[in-house]
């Protein structure tokens, strides 16, 4: 066949039959491209007229359909999941139990209250017209002097020398481990307490959870004996009991909390399994992944509002004669794991939405994900123009960076789990961190040959056009 190249120069001739083959070639690829053209549209209407399934829109609205209930069943159920587990936690964990009332030991508030009940015990069984009498001789003046040699009434003097005890007992740390023992030592009746049976220094009575203060009146006892107030030792022993919780409500709180208790920590995960299946139900998957997320996070941030608006009503339908004070810090105390578990939760909803949302399709994602990888790759070049050379370590991550990268994160999940009791900062750590290892594998997978040598060093590899 004659060559149908261009001509080889300006001043070469063009042959009339090459010319004319030229030609032919165009009207027979003209004429099979007219007779293409020409089969189409009858084709599409073939293509069109081919037989659908009947049921297959109906299917896929069935799917989504289901998915959209299990993501809300499972967003229902997150809330109340964070407060099962809290409640599993604080009834079956002795440690978990005591390190939450711990700090009540400390507080001021409450320490004045007990303060005030334990004085109050005292001083209504003390016989105050015989205290004097009752006195020995030599112990007069140490009493006189401790009573302020009687300057004021004697009731008043009393009272005042008796809370002053109560108060140093209360404040002492002593008392931290009095606190501390006594509730470890009933933290096994808790349970019978919030479902309402038994016996213990922790009860359930009428509308009030209690705890006995006969360890803290001793004490207290002691201290006014050595301080010439012998009488004090005469007094018996007084169960006084300090309220924890108070509520009308009380019994219908404690079915819920029997309820929560036996969903423990089963609960958390049937919430995520409902959330997971609408995910993979879904037609769009990662963007039911972000809204899922999302919506999980702010359905549990409501709890967080459901406990602040709470607090409010509690303490307003407290009676008159209940130290507001001390009823708010041991509200707080109680209630403070769960609002970290609540900010735990909305911290990995956002984590997981944005994760989701950077790995995606989207133009903005992309533009993120340009500047993350130019960042780096700047990085990265003014590292090799400086002299540094990963050696064999960069074509391993190269090779391997996928596994490195689910290796990644594999790893920062699993650490999650195992953390004991995490916050949400440990979240906000742990995502940071991932982050970090992340960026380290993107610059070790840079090519050295791309990034530059030394000053002075041409790169070696082809750039392709």
């Amino acid at each position: 066949m004659p060559d149908s190249g261009a001509p080889s120069g300006p001043g070469d001739a063009v042959d009339p039959e090459e010319l004319r083959l030229l030609r032919a070639r165009v009207a027979a690829l003209e004429t099979d491209l007219n007779t293409v053209r020409a089969a189409l549209p009858t084709a599409v209407p073939v293509v069109a007229a081919a037989p659908a399934s009947a049921d297959g829109p109906a299917r896929h609205r069935a799917r989504s359909l289901l998915a959209v209930v299990l993501v809300v069943l499972g967003c229902l159920l997150a809330p109340l999941s964070v407060v099962a587990a809290w409640s599993a936690e604080l009834v079956g964990d002795t440690d978990r139990y005591v390190d939450t009332v711990r700090p009540l030991a400390s507080d001021p508030d409450v320490q004045n209250a007990v303060a005030d009940a334990v004085s109050d015990a005292v001083v209504s069984r003390l016989d105050l017209p015989v205290l004097l009498q009752s006195a020995a001789p030599a112990q007069r003046p140490l009493l006189e002097k401790a009573l302020g040699a009687l300057g004021e009434p004697l009731q008043d003097a009393v009272r005042s020398f008796v809370h002053d005890k109560a108060r140093a007992v209360v404040a002492s740390a002593a008392f931290e481990r009095i606190w501390a023992d006594a509730n470890r030592r009933v933290h096994d009746t808790l349970d019978k307490a919030l479902t309402g049976s038994g016996d213990g220094a922790v009860k359930l009575e009428k509308d009030s959870v209690t705890l006995d203060l006969a360890p803290v009146v001793e004490d207290v006892k002691e201290r006014l004996a050595d301080d010439g107030l012998t009488v004090a030792r005469r007094i018996p022993t007084l169960h006084t009991d300090f309220t924890l919780v108070r509520s009308d409500d009380i019994g219908r709180i404690r079915t819920y909390v029997r309820l929560l208790k036996l969903a423990g920590l089963w609960l958390p995960v049937v919430a995520v399994l409902l959330v997971a299946a609408g995910v993979l139900l879904a037609g769009r998957r990662r963007r039911a992944l972000i809204v899922s997320a999302l919506a999980f996070a702010v359905t549990t941030l409501l709890l967080g509002v459901v406990l602040s608006v709470f607090r409010v009503v509690y303490l307003d339908a407290l009676p008159a004669g209940v130290s507001q004070p001390a009823a708010g810090a041991v509200y707080d105390t109680l209630t403070r794991f769960l609002r970290t578990s609540v900010r735990v939760v909305v911290a990995l909803g956002v984590t997981v939405a944005v994760a989701a949302w950077l790995t995606g399709p989207g133009r903005a994602a992309g533009l993120v994900r340009h500047l993350w990888h130019s960042g780096i790759a700047a990085v990265r070049a003014a590292a090799g123009h400086a002299g540094l050379r990963t050696g064999p370590v960069g074509p391993f991550v190269r090779r391997f960076r996928p596994w490195i990268t689910w290796t990644l994160v594999g790893a920062t999940v699993l650490t999650y789990l195992l953390w004991p009791y995490p916050t949400g900062w440990v979240v906000i750590g742990l995502a940071l961190t991932l982050l970090f290892a992340l960026s380290v594998a993107d610059f070790l997978a840079a090519d050295d040959t791309v990034t530059g040598g030394p000053p002075g060093h041409a790169s070696t590899k082809e750039t392709p056009v």
